[in-house]
Formats: structure tokens, sequence, C-alpha cells
């Protein structure tokens, strides 16, 4: 049986957890790049990106995340979606450049502007009809997608929910509704993924 890694650094992880239980799929927290690289998909989970760049320094983390990239199933949410960006502004850096897409942090403003969202502008052939419930807190905006990247769902005209080959990536945290169709969107890839996780070169 597959089996996820919540990247479990900062955030809401255990969330995740049960998320991912309801949608059929095992799953385990990991915090070491030797343990990224031996499961079947990952979830970068929210939290705040800057500290989560902070603790990946000097660890081999990211490029672990790199390597997974490459031929497993990725989940990122909120502060995760920041982390695979091409480009991230206020303040500006680059990310990893595994999403072909900017990401603008704090776009729908700070913790107080949090808010719970009916999103209607679906891609229905992959969501079904639907509305979709979102968590959004301290959101990034998702800004000049590439033409690997596929909208599959718009808040006010922004990408909120985008994929792009193996990476699914959210703005908002599925983990905190009952809505299990992000999270089974992944399950799903996951179980379709060759059933031999990335291993660590020596």
């Amino acid at each position: 049986m597959p089996v996820a890694g919540v990247l479990s650094l900062q955030g809401d992880f255990e969330a995740h957890r049960k998320a991912l239980a309801a949608a059929g799929l095992a799953c385990v927290e990991v915090r070491t790049a030797e343990q990224i690289l031996a499961v079947d998909g990952l979830v970068l989970p929210g939290g705040e990106s800057t500290t989560m760049w902070t603790l990946m320094e000097g660890t081999g983390i990211e490029d672990a995340i790199r390597a997974v990239a490459r031929s497993r199933p990725i989940l990122a949410t909120c502060a995760g979606v920041i982390l695979l960006a091409r480009k991230i502004t206020h303040p500006d850096r680059e990310g990893m450049g595994l999403l072909d897409i900017t990401a603008i942090r704090n776009a729908y403003g700070r913790q107080l502007d949090s808010a719970i969202v009916t999103l209607h502008d679906l891609d229905r052939a992959v969501l079904g009809e639907a509305p979709m419930e979102a968590v959004f807190i301290r959101a990034p905006k998702l800004a000049d997608p590439g033409p690997s990247v596929e909208v599959l769902a718009r808040r006010e005209g922004d990408p909120v929910l985008v994929r792009s080959g193996s990476l699914l990536a959210a703005t908002f945290h599925p983990e905190l509704t009952d809505d299990t169709r992000v999270h089974g969107l992944f399950a799903k890839a996951v179980r379709r993924a060759p059933g031999t996780p990335v291993r660590a070169v020596a």
C-alpha cells in the first residue's frame, strides 16, 4: 500500500493526516530528508513560509523535495505553495521553481482577514459540479501561471487550486473542511504513481 508523508516541521500537519485517511491513503509524518525520500507522495502543509525556509536550511530537505517532485506526487497548501513557486513577492525572493507561478504572500490580508469562501469557479471535469468550501488563512495569491500550470479553481478570477504534472497546489486549507476532493485527487495520483519510492543517493 502506498504511503504519503506530511512534512511536519510546522503547520497543521495532523489535520492533513486525518484528511488523507478520509481519502483512503496511509500517511506518516516526515521531518528529515531521508524520511521524505522514502515516501510515495509528499504533502507540504501551511504555516509560515519564512520560518519553513529557516527550518530547512542545512538539512537537505529542499533537495529531497526536489527529488520527490521528479517522480512522485506533491500536494502543497498555503505556505507550501509559496515554497514551490518560481517567484515570491512581499518580500521578493526566489522559490524552488518547481511550480511555474508567482506567489504573492499575504495577498488576501493578515490573520484577521482570513475567510471561509465558497468557490463556484471550478474545473468541473476534474472536481465535479458541487461548489467547494475553502478556508483562506493569510493566503497567497497566485499570478502569471506558466503554460504547464492547469487552473482547477479560482476565487474572484485568481487561481487558488492549480495542477502541474505531479504537483497539486492550493492556496487555501482543504484539510480544514469536510470536502475531500483535493486530498482525493492527491491520493489518486499517489496510487497511480510508480511503486518504488525515491531513495537517497549515497
